[in-house]
Formats: C-alpha cells, sequence, structure tokens
C-alpha cells in the first residue's frame, strides 16, 4: 500500500496478516473493530421510495462462505449485506472474498478453495501441467500445499515471498509499466495449458484477454527453443499497442523477442505475399466502388424492377462474393447466404452475378488484388509447406477476424497442437458478420474457454454496459460466451444516461460534466469523447472547446496525445481505454445508423445490422474506467432505454 506517511500508517494499523482457517492462503484481513461505520455512498441524490433491503445470502452457509475466502471476523457483516451495502462492503474485503460474493450476487457460482480430500486427489490426473499449485477436480480449486500460505494462488496475487537481497533490488527498481501486462493467477492455467487443436479465450470488454493472449505468446516462444511465434491483431493501431506491452514484458529477455513477430494481419499477410509472390497492388474500397458502379450501369441490374442500391452491391461483394472468394456463377448460385438473411431468387442472383464477374475480371486486368484474394492464394500457397513461417500463431481481437484471415491461419496452424490461440469477445464484433469457423478447418469445441473477472471498468459501468447485449452470445457453430457471472475488481459511480431537448443543451451539459471532471484531478488525456461517425465530430468538439480543455481528434493511426482529449468515432475506440467517457450524439437515426438501415433489402437483414450496432455502443462505452457519461437529443436512440433498464 502506498500512500503519504500517516495514511500509510493507518493503512496498516487497521489491517493483519493472517492465515485462512478454511482456504489456507495468507491474507491482509481489515480487522473488523477498527470500522466504525461503513458509509454507503450516494451518487445521485432523488428522492426513492423506502424499500426494506432483503439479505443477499440467507441460504449460504458459514462453512460454504468461509471456503471462498470470507475471513471469518467478516461473516456477520456478509449475513447481513444487501444490495444496497454489498459493493461497499466488498472494498473492505480480500480480494478472492470480494469477487466470490459479487459473483453470488449476480446469480453465479464461485469456485471453492478447500483441502484436497484424502483419495480424491491422489487419484486426480491433471489433464496438462500447472504452474499454479492447485487442481481442479469437479469446479473445486484443491491446494495441496498447505505448509505455505504464500504458496496459494489467492496470496499469490498479493504477495512475492522475496529469498535474498538481489530479488529484492529488483523489486524496488521494478518499472511501474510493467504492471500494466500484470496475468492475474485466474488466467495463467489458459496461459500455460497444453491444447490438442485451435483454442479460444472469450471474456466481456476489460477482462484481460489482450494480457491473455501476450502471456501466451511469450509462453510459447519461451517453452518452444528455435520456435518463431506471430502475435497478430486486425490493426496497426492494436499491433502498435501490443508490441509496446510486449517490450515491457520481455525487456530483460531479448533473446525472446527475436522469435515473436507482432504484426497486424494484413501488413503480416501483405509481407509473406510479396516475399513468394511479389509485391500486391491491393485494391481499395473507391477503386472497387468505381468499377462497381460501371458495372451496374452497363448491366442495368435490378431486383424485381427496383434497382439495387450501390451500398446493397458493395456489402454482397464484400461479405460474400469477395470474402468466400467466389470465382464462377454456380459457386455464387449455391453459396450459403449465412449472415446475409436476404432472400434472392436465382433470376435477381444471376443478374448480380453479371456484375460481380465483370468487377472480378477487371481487377484481375488491371493487375489488382483484394485483401481476400492476397490472403486466400497464401493459404494455398502454405498448406502444402512442411515447414511454414511461423509455429504458433497468437490472435487478438479474433471475433473481427474475416474469411480470408481465417483460412489463412487454419493454413498456418490448425492441424497443430497449440498452432493457433485466439482471444476475443463476440459481443464486440463489429466489423464482420458472423461465419463458421468450423467449416474453414478451425474447430476450437471444448477449447473455448471464458474469462469472467474484469480490471477495467468499474462494477457499476460494466453492470449497466452489459445490458445492451445478450446475457450469452453464441458463435455459428455453437460455442457459448457466457455474460453472466463476471465480476469487476473495483466499484465507482453509476454511469449517467441523459436525452437533451437540443444539441446546444447537449454540448452545453457535456461541457460542464467534463469541467468536474477535471475539477477532480482527471487529466485531459484520460479523458475519451466517442460519437457513432464522422457527422457528430462536431457536436464533441464544441462540447470539449466548452470546457476549456485541449483536444486531439484520433484518426486511424489512433495515436492518443499526453495533456489531450481524445475525440473519435466509436470504431476508433477499439483497444483504448479512459478514467472518464462520454458517448455523446447517441440519437434516433444516428445509432442505429439510418444509411446501414436503408442498405437492407429484407427485412430478415436487420437483425444483423441491429446487432453489430448495438456492440459498436457496447465498444465505446466500455472504454471508461471510473465515469460514464451517455447522451442524445430526443428522440434518443432505442438503445438508451436498454443502458436504462
Amino acid at each position: 500500500y502506498v500512500d503519504h506517511h500517516d495514511k500509510a500508517y493507518d493503512w496498516a494499523e487497521r489491517r493483519r496478516l493472517e492465515t485462512h482457517p478454511k482456504t489456507g492462503a495468507a491474507q491482509l484481513v481489515e480487522i473488523r473493530e477498527t470500522v466504525q461505520e461503513i458509509v454507503i455512498p450516494t451518487y445521485v441524490e432523488e428522492p426513492r421510495p423506502i424499500v426494506a433491503s432483503k439479505p443477499l445470502f440467507p441460504g449460504i452457509s458459514d462453512d460454504e462462505l468461509l471456503s471462498y475466502g470470507v475471513p471469518a471476523e467478516w461473516l456477520a457483516d456478509v449475513r447481513e449485506a444487501t444490495e444496497d451495502t454489498l459493493l461497499t462492503l466488498a472494498d473492505h474485503l480480500p480480494a478472492e472474498a470480494a469477487e466470490a460474493l459479487l459473483e453470488l450476487a449476480t446469480g453465479g457460482k464461485p469456485r471453492t478453495r478447500v483441502m484436497p480430500i484424502s483419495g480424491i486427489a491422489a487419484s486426480y490426473q491433471p489433464a496438462a501441467p500447472r504452474s499454479a499449485a492447485s487442481m481442479d477436480i469437479q469446479g473445486l480449486d484443491l491446494w495441496p500445499h498447505r505448509s505455505d500460505p504464500f504458496a496459494h494462488p489467492d496470496a499469490q496475487r498479493r504477495f512475492r515471498v522475496m529469498t535474498n537481497v538481489e530479488e529484492l533490488e529488483r523489486a524496488l527498481n521494478f518499472p511501474w509499466d510493467k504492471w500494466t501486462v500484470f496475468l492475474h493467477p485466474e488466467q495463467r492455467q489458459w496461459v500455460e495449458r497444453e491444447y490438442t487443436g485451435p483454442a479460444r479465450v472469450s471474456g466481456s470488454a476489460g477482462t484481460g484477454k489482450t494480457i491473455v493472449a501476450l502471456h501466451r505468446a511469450v509462453f510459447l516462444v519461451r517453452g518452444n527453443p528455435d520456435s518463431r511465434v506471430l502475435l497478430t491483431t486486425f490493426s496497426d493501431t492494436l499491433a502498435n499497442a501490443l508490441r509496446t506491452r510486449l517490450r515491457r514484458l520481455v525487456s530483460n529477455e531479448p533473446r525472446l523477442a527475436e522469435r515473436l513477430e507482432v504484426h497486424a494481419m494484413n501488413a503480416i499477410g501483405e509481407r509473406l505475399y510479396e516475399k513468394h509472390f511479389g509485391r500486391p497492388q491491393i485494391a481499395t474500397r473507391d477503386v472497387i466502388r468505381r468499377f462497381m458502379t460501371e458495372a451496374a450501369a452497363a448491366a442495368s441490374v435490378s431486383n424485381a424492377g427496383q434497382k439495387f442500391s450501390l451500398n446493397f452491391l458493395q456489402s454482397e461483394w464484400e461479405e460474400l462474393v469477395d470474402a468466400w472468394q467466389l470465382d464462377s456463377w454456380e459457386s455464387y448460385r449455391d453459396v450459403k447466404r449465412l449472415g446475409r438473411k436476404t432472400r434472392l431468387p436465382e433470376p435477381q442472383r444471376a443478374a448480380l452475378w453479371s456484375v460481380f464477374d465483370v468487377v472480378r475480371r477487371r481487377l484481375s486486368a488491371e493487375g489488382f488484388i483484394t485483401f481476400a484474394g492476397m490472403f486466400n492464394r497464401l493459404a494455398g500457397q502454405l498448406a502444402g509447406r512442411k515447414h511454414p513461417p511461423f509455429d504458433f500463431v497468437v490472435v487478438d481481437e479474433a471475433q473481427d477476424l474475416s474469411v480470408a484471415q481465417l483460412r489463412f491461419l487454419a493454413a498456418l496452424g490448425a492441424d497443430r497442437p497449440n498452432g493457433l490461440f485466439f482471444a476475443g469477445d463476440l459481443g464486440q464484433r463489429i466489423f464482420q458478420l458472423p461465419f463458421s469457423w468450423l467449416s474453414l478447418g478451425v474447430d476450437i469445441r471444448g477449447r473455448a474457454r471464458t474469462l469472467h473477472i474484469n480490471y477495467r471498468t468499474s462494477h457499476q459501468i460494466r453492470m449497466q454496459a452489459d445490458r445492451l447485449l445478450a446475457p450469452e452470445v453464441s458463435d455459428v457453430d455453437g460455442n457459448t460466451e457466457e455474460r453472466r457471472g463476471t465480476i469487476s475488481v473495483f466499484n465507482g459511480p453509476a454511469p449517467v444516461v441523459r436525452t437533451f431537448s437540443s444539441r446546444e443543451k447537449e454540448v452545453d451539459a457535456v461541457g460542464a460534466w467534463l469541467s468536474d471532471r477535471a475539477k477532480e484531478g482527471v487529466a485531459p488525456h484520460e479523458i475519451g469523447v466517442f460519437v457513432r461517425s464522422e457527422a457528430e465530430l462536431e457536436r464533441a468538439r464544441a462540447a470539449v472547446v466548452k470546457a476549456g480543455l485541449p483536444f486531439k481528434v484520433l484518426d486511424e493511426h489512433v495515436e492518443t496525445s499526453s495533456g489531450h482529449v481524445s475525440i473519435s468515432t466509436m470504431h476508433l475506440a477499439k483497444g483504448l481505454e479512459f478514467r472518464a467517457v462520454v458517448v455523446m450524439a447517441c440519437d434516433d437515426e444516428i445509432i442505429p445508423l439510418q444509411s446501414r438501415i436503408e442498405t437492407v433489402v429484407d427485412d430478415a437483414d436487420l437483425e444483423e445490422v441491429y446487432n453489430t450496432e448495438r456492440h459498436l455502443l457496447y465498444v465505446a462505452c466500455t472504454r471508461a474506467r471510473d465515469h460514464l457519461l451517455v447522451t442524445s437529443v430526443d428522440p434518443a436512440s432505442e438503445f438508451l432505454d436498454d443502458l436504462r433498464t
């Protein structure tokens, strides 16, 4: 604990170091007698009817509460805990006890940590080596090292036993930024496990998926001499962030870094393509749109007498024809329209193919290739090689992989143990339509896990943002990500959702809110302001100017600046985090974006548009650590009704 002298001593005087009588873990326990009163903070003063809150844990025995790490002297307080007092009580308990109680309160079932039972532990054969001193048996963590309270996984999250002066000196000189790549003991088992095939770790925003991916890449390169490991993600910006964190993680092991490469997916694809086939001339969206416009005009493509919009043609091309590299009328006619729910009779498909075929041929004639075509050709080239360029691949933000990118990754390592490791969140999929990984040879069934401890976002913000999504999300192959049971490790003010009668009033209110945060000590670079699209950026600028704060509007390179508020569209928010976040301009017809809805030909396609727009708002809201303000001008987006519920 670090603070000024008197405050630090006051903190120490109110705690004692002891071994928990049930779990055997070393704990720093706050002395119950020193807590004069547990004050329940009120963040928004408003009249409320007085309703007697009921205790949350009436049917749970003392023995079970102890097995979760609750200190014995705090059992009575836990017994009396209600919805109003639990979050404040959690601040006084050891982390493992607080996390377990929060999970119980939200309907989950925490794992208990008990002594091994004679006969069971002896007969248990772990599926893979475990560095942590624990074994899983039917949902229990059995800890065999009772004699050493500091060896328990719960203790290892807060204690490090120093064995010599040199180790202590290293600890005292340890750079602060190293803590940004801290691996929670609960996550280590997924990092160091042996997998017989492709594996995936999922979790809602803030649960440490990126940290798991980083440590998995380092674990693989460290444990496999002479191997080459690729750590990749979907954008150059996120790849740069991964490189920075990787340097912090292996700064004292430069030899490891030599065998671990970090690239964005498109960047590594272009590099490998140039090596084998020459530098690719990638067709931009503008080039394809121009070719599409000319081909459609020549063919006079229509749908039951009504012309297909250019937006529909381009989305059909990007999400179906180019994505799956359809190269003939027969392949387009017979393809399963997964994610493209619009029903198109065969004559209409034939008319559309006449346009797409012209575009394909023209791209080829002028020497262009799409990213999908590039990855498809690479996949074919790698499929027959005995020695691929990388022995292991770790992918962050895997939910936004394209069809062609996954086909390429499958060729790199889908058939080898530990060859592919993915980290992602289906609830944050904002760039790709859903598709079957299994159909491309990537089978993660039985090797998919969900993380449930949130480190980045306060309990209040996480709970409210989660209302935008279903309690569980499944992919096309039936793998389910369970969002229930996720818990945050800290509390904060409740998010604020407000609707105004005019843009001017919204700007004034947001400016005042930003000023208040600045007065509380939140630095400008700890603040982010997000809007749905570039058309609303001026509203964000006006609000920050009203607050008198310096700002920077982020572009596709997404580099924040010290001393400046960051303003950007929601799509660029991925991978960022701030102490305080404003999500502005959540008006009707802005989110979900009306221009996207207008591209829909069939009502059935609306579901996917609405899903990705919900995901986008979820991503923006979960960039916040402590403070969140969501605003709109009347009429507000229908999504805000869910956010307020």
